[in-house]
């Protein structure tokens, strides 16, 4: 909350810099009431030491709401916009979602602009490991929460030092993501959005035209590779150097990824006699999950069903974990498919036979594969909730399962039916899907479930008389 409060108070510079005459109050009043709380609880609670995993995931989920609630009510302050609009800008933003509502985002404040941006940034990384990378030392507590945001990867032997490289990595990056726009012709101000929504796969930006505004394949070409860049592990990142290169090749993410790619690419050029770099950039987009686009939404939405099936299905599947993207993430993918090549090979075997699934090398237990195959089908039922619910208002089923697929895996690609004039349901159950694709599901019924345990005077009770035995 503190470290909230400090941060958003940056795009208040970016006003300064190009003379807009802002409501500074709109940026003080959430930003300081959010550092204010945060002092306030720090100083009233103690530290917890004996911090579980399941208080993590509580941490991380409030941490994300709260997060957005605070960009939101800046907007709402500074705006002509609804809160609950203003929420879901800043929910997409925080998730790297990158859907908007704004129909008209060249006339926003480029401090607004740049808000959204630094959201994104901040989101791809992670709203708790950016803080605790930089202010909390390693140990229990620390490792707690890196789970918590679904992150298992380390780059180090404490976690601690895994995130304090993994923010240099992202800044190096950074850095010549933005150096590179700048030699191929963008101004600064768009040089550093460019980069912030790219290399974090948030995709939500300053143009109308998205990156199609620039019309220039360099542009096309460097956004691309910021995206895969973005969509690998940061384990393998720090790989690359110590291996000359070789990390990344032999990847199995990385590997399919790439493969993913190349397939889809083969698949449209069937279908469309040929493939443009605008195709071209719309796949990577859609496995990164960036959701950046070239092509306009209501074009998009007039491709070959074919075509918006592959995307969909990329989506769906998103790049590796331990990276900056949503979706299923490949590594899952790839666990329950080894799980089901495992079940079938275990079938046809002697009695007897003790068969080892590896996945680069690595061996995978019956849990990995349990708790892979377990997450894939609680992300696709509630997809399956968030697609009924779109159709009961009456859209196209097609078209809203794409959107809704886009939405819940953090992508952000459209068919032009999600807009600010959706139905207020529609538009809190869009927030939600964005919420729970990004932490991954469990951390959010964590939380869910303990406050209805809070709340239930059975529990309650029970709770007492245990506390009372135990006395």
């Amino acid at each position: 909350m503190q470290g909230l409060g400090l941060l958003l108070l940056l795009p208040i510079l970016v006003a300064l810099i190009y003379g807009e005459y802002i409501n500074v109050s709109a940026f003080l009043i959430p930003c300081l009431t959010s550092f204010a709380l945060g002092t306030a609880f720090s100083k009233k609670f103690k530290s917890y030491t004996k911090l579980r995993l399941k208080h993590g995931m509580l941490i991380s989920s409030i941490a994300w709401l709260w997060a957005s609630l605070i960009g939101a009510s800046i907007m709402f302050l500074s705006l002509d916009i609804h809160f609950v609009d203003a929420l879901f800008e800043n929910m997409s933003a925080w998730t790297g979602s990158g859907m908007t509502f704004f129909v008209n985002v060249e006339i926003l404040p480029k401090s607004i602009l740049f808000l959204r941006s630094l959201e994104q940034w901040m989101g791809g990384l992670g709203v708790v490991i950016i803080f605790i990378g930089i202010l909390i030392r390693s140990g229990t507590a620390a490792s707690r929460l890196y789970k918590s945001e679904a992150r298992e990867e380390k780059i180090k032997p404490n976690i601690a030092n895994t995130l304090k490289k993994a923010l240099q990595i992202y800044l190096i990056y950074t850095a010549a993501g933005i150096a590179l726009f700048v030699l191929v012709g963008l101004s600064i101000f768009d040089a550093i959005n460019l980069t912030f929504t790219s290399v974090s796969t948030g995709g939500m930006s300053i143009k109308n035209a998205n990156i199609g505004f620039y019309q220039n394949s360099l542009v096309y070409i460097i956004s691309m590779i910021l995206m895969i860049l973005g969509a690998t592990s940061f384990t393998i990142h720090y790989k690359i150097v110590k291996t000359k290169g070789k990390a990344l090749l032999k990847d199995v993410q990385f590997q399919l990824m790439i493969c993913l790619i190349i397939i889809a690419s083969v698949i449209i050029l069937l279908t469309n006699k040929m493939i443009s770099i605008e195709e071209l950039y719309t796949i990577v987009s859609a496995i990164t999950t960036t959701g950046a686009n070239v092509i306009n939404p209501h074009e998009l939405a007039r491709w070959q069903s074919s075509s918006l099936i592959v995307l969909m299905v990329l989506m769906l599947i998103g790049g590796s974990s331990g990276s900056t993207v949503g979706g299923l993430k490949l590594i899952r993918i790839i666990t329950a498919l080894k799980g089901m090549n495992l079940t079938v090979t275990n079938l046809i075997s002697p009695e007897g036979r003790i068969i080892n699934t590896r996945i680069g090398g690595k061996k995978i237990s019956g849990r990995e594969i349990k708790e892979a195959s377990a997450y894939i089908a609680l992300f696709l039922m509630f997809l399956l909730c968030g697609w009924i619910i779109m159709t009961m208002y009456g859209y196209d089923p097609f078209t809203a399962l794409f959107d809704v697929i886009s939405v819940q895996s953090n992508n952000g690609l459209s068919t032009g039916i999600v807009y600010g004039g959706l139905p207020l349901p529609l538009k809190l159950t869009l927030i939600f899907l964005m919420w729970i694709g990004r932490l991954e599901i469990i951390p959010v019924l964590v939380l869910f479930r303990t406050i209805g345990e809070i709340f239930n005077p059975k529990r309650r009770i029970n709770q007492f008389k245990n506390d009372n035995s135990q006395e």
